[in-house]
């Protein structure tokens, strides 16, 4: 099999560097179709438009509210189309960027995107995750290239809730077991072929990173403290876990997801969050060592990632609903089939209970 590894043409981080998105954008066009989330724009507003100025570009500022949904896309390309932009901007969390990558390859011009969160790794990726309008996972969309530039601004991160960056270490967690199940199962990845080395080197390097330095960042930030462990997480959550997912491949930890999405309660919570117990769920699936799941499970109480089906929201029918999320991860479509090991609505439900029997016997015994 031919092995693929893609990624972002440019990927910048650093303190204030949304205030250098003018001259970042403008070799990619003079009128550029700016998406920003209704919950960035307050923060970000003053530093856009001052950015842009500066660079002597008139953009189209656009407040959306950044749901990636069919309804959504058509209205933001009619949008673009009607203002002659000639470039697609997106700042906000996973959805916007989602969102306004997706219009950029369809009216074929660039994108560049600049997470407002250090929610999930979604902004490197050629890949936009579509739900209805009920907040239910549709289907994944896979685009003809990687973002032209992500640019990351540490500053503006750091001033979201410490929540989102929790979530994006969650995101982020399954990146080595899923790079090492697409390994073993030689999966044709998102990038296109089988996993290279150095996708599975940078999977290993994001999960490391995670376990070193998570804790470390979540206090620093809810001190208000901008570290180099807070610098590193924001790295681990955007870049690596982005190029680890999609080069890498993903596997049962987001197939889970996906299923979970099924349920209204677990929409209440974040994507990152769910991810994290479906990271419980696969290494329940493959029987992993008991030191893998423990770790694991350290890592996702000290930072405080759900290892339960109740902090997901789950408290009642507890065996119908997790029958239907099991359901809805193994379709067709989804990355359940990259597991190398055979995987039943039966066996995949099974593994959401073990652990979520596990997280629970974690928090009773208080092994933290």
């Amino acid at each position: 099999m031919v092995k693929h590894f893609i990624s972002p043409s440019k990927y910048v981080q650093g303190t204030g560097v949304l205030s250098e998105l003018g001259k970042y954008a403008a070799p990619y066009g003079k009128k550029p179709l700016v998406l920003i989330s209704e919950a960035s724009y307050p923060r970000v507003k003053a530093t856009v438009e001052a950015s842009f100025k500066k660079a002597g570009h008139e953009p189209v500022i656009q407040v959306s509210n950044g749901a990636c949904s069919k309804k959504e896309i058509q209205q933001v390309a009619e949008s673009m189309s009607k203002n002659g932009c000639d470039s697609v901007i997106g700042i906000g969390g996973g959805k916007i960027l989602d969102l306004a990558k997706v219009v950029a390859f369809r009216n074929n011009v660039a994108v560049i995107v600049c997470p407002t969160t250090a929610s999930s790794g979604m902004a490197c990726s050629a890949l936009s995750i579509a739900y209805d309008d009920e907040g239910v996972f549709d289907e994944y969309l896979f685009l003809p290239a990687n973002p032209a530039i992500v640019l990351a601004d540490t500053t503006v991160i750091s001033q979201s809730a410490v929540r989102l960056t929790v979530a994006g270490m969650g995101a982020a967690l399954p990146s080595y077991f899923e790079a090492r199940a697409c390994r073993n199962s030689r999966a044709v990845v998102y990038s296109g072929g089988t996993v290279t080395y150095t996708a599975l080197t940078l999977a290993k390097l994001c999960m490391d990173t995670l376990f070193e330095d998570g804790l470390k960042a979540k206090l620093a930030l809810e001190a208000g403290a901008i570290t180099n462990s807070v610098k590193k997480i924001v790295e681990a959550n955007i870049l690596l876990g982005g190029l680890s997912a999609e080069s890498g491949g993903m596997a049962a930890a987001h197939a889970y997801q996906d299923g979970l999405t099924v349920l209204e309660e677990c929409r209440q919570t974040y994507y990152g969050e769910r991810v994290a117990f479906g990271t419980l769920a696969q290494l329940a699936l493959e029987d992993a060592d008991r030191s893998e799941l423990e770790q694991t499970l350290r890592f996702c109480t000290q930072v405080g990632l759900p290892v339960t089906l109740a902090q997901l929201g789950i408290t009642s029918d507890t065996a119908e609903k997790v029958r239907a999320a099991a359901e809805a991860a193994c379709a067709e479509k989804d990355t359940m089939c990259n597991m190398p090991v055979p995987v039943t609505v039966d066996n995949a439900a099974a593994a959401l209970l073990a652990a979520d029997s596990y997280g629970r016997w974690y928090q009773e015994h208080n092994c933290i």
